[in-house]
């Protein structure tokens, strides 16, 4: 995954130690139409193929009222990207931008992120569209649209708006 061959014209890698200062909790797997990084979207879309998020049985409960939400934001661990790059050549024509500056499946913390049409649940499965991301990716979170999620909880006290 690290291999500096790998390198495109004009892109930096830089040297790091193994990453050990955070854990996380996967709690499922993503299955998608895509198992090499070549066919899988730069971005997905709404009316893309239908994915499935497969959460661990002790996650089923935990998905209760999401069914009221038409899209989510799901979070991924893209395990098979390269976390050492801090300039990067998207189009291979040379021309650089910081890895921060990108929406790159490689970063130091490859998180990746999508907003996706919640077409259903069933069995503490949903079934999606909107993914971009290969078949058999670790599963972080689920979060109902920041949009259109209102509080659940009373508001703070002290907490005002900031002006």
């Amino acid at each position: 995954m690290n291999d500096p061959g790998d390198l495109r014209p004009n892109e930096e890698a830089v040297a790091l130690e193994p990453a050990s200062d955070a854990t996380l909790r996967f709690i499922g797997t993503i299955h998608t139409p895509w198992r090499d990084r070549k066919d899988c979207p730069r971005q997905g879309r709404l009316d893309g193929p239908e994915c499935q998020l497969v959460l661990d049985p002790v996650w089923h409960n935990a998905l209760a009222g999401l069914e009221d939400y038409d899209t989510i934001e799901v979070l991924y661990w893209l395990d098979q990207s390269r976390r050492d790059l801090i300039r990067q050549s998207p189009r291979s024509d040379g021309q650089t931008f910081g890895t921060f500056a990108l929406r790159s499946p490689v970063r130091p913390n490859p998180i990746g992120t999508s907003m996706v049409k919640l077409v259903r649940i069933e069995k503490g499965a949903l079934i999606v569209r909107g993914l971009d991301c290969l078949d058999g990716t670790p599963l972080l979170d689920i979060k109902p649209d920041r949009c259109a999620f209102s509080p659940k909880a009373p508001q703070k006290t002290g907490n005002q708006p900031i002006s």
